[in-house]
Formats: C-alpha cells, sequence, structure tokens
C-alpha cells in the first residue's frame, strides 16, 4: 500500500483507501455475515476476482479486514476488524443517504452483529 498521501486532507485520505467503488461494497458483505471469497464474488455487482483480490489486499493491508482459517473447511476467510467495523456508520449513512435520495433503491442486507 502506498504510503505517500496527495494531501493531509482526512476527506482524501480516507477516499483514498474507500472511495473506489468496490471497498465499501467489500466492507458491507463482511458487515453483512460473509467472509468466503466466493461469496464476494457472488455479490449482485459482479466484481471481478481480480479486482476483488486486489481490494481484500488493500482492507489487510490498511488494518481494515484480517484473514483467518475456518476450521471447519479449512479455507482462508476474512472479517473485518475493530477498525473495520468503525467504518460501518459511515456505510449506514452512506445506505440511508441512498434510500432517501435515490429512487428505486432497496434495502436488501442486514449487517450482523458480531
Amino acid at each position: 500500500m502506498a504510503t505517500s498521501k496527495r494531501s493531509p486532507c482526512p476527506v482524501a485520505c480516507a477516499l483514498d483507501l474507500i472511495g473506489d467503488k468496490w471497498t465499501l461494497l467489500i466492507v458491507r458483505d463482511m458487515a453483512c455475515g460473509k467472509s468466503l471469497f466466493k461469496e464476494f464474488s457472488a455479490s449482485p455487482e459482479k466484481i471481478a476476482t481480480n479486482i476483488l483480490t486486489d481490494r481484500l489486499n488493500r482492507l489487510l493491508e490498511s488494518g481494515l479486514a484480517e484473514k483467518f482459517n475456518l476450521e471447519q473447511s479449512g479455507r482462508d476467510a476474512y472479517r473485518l476488524t475493530k477498525k473495520g467495523k468503525s467504518l460501518l456508520p459511515v456505510l449506514s449513512a452512506v445506505a440511508e443517504w441512498g434510500l432517501a435520495n435515490i429512487k428505486g433503491t432497496a434495502a436488501r442486507m442486514k449487517l450482523v452483529e458480531n
């Protein structure tokens, strides 16, 4: 992950990390209980596997997510860290704004408390 910042502005720095069109959707999926690569790639937005791999690596490198081993299957899985969970109010605010201001939107996923 690049350590140089284009500016010290906290909005710019946050957008550099989570401002692309995929990262918050992966955070959403983790917050809704998904943890496996195949679960993320099956989301309705149809993220390409190379982009998914890149965004998961960014989330890991930035400390927003961590990789763990699912004991029952031995597969690698992903989950939000405390830092990653601190994005949930932001995600909720974006969802609420979308519901209120973009015709045809619907909340179809529910955040998992963990």
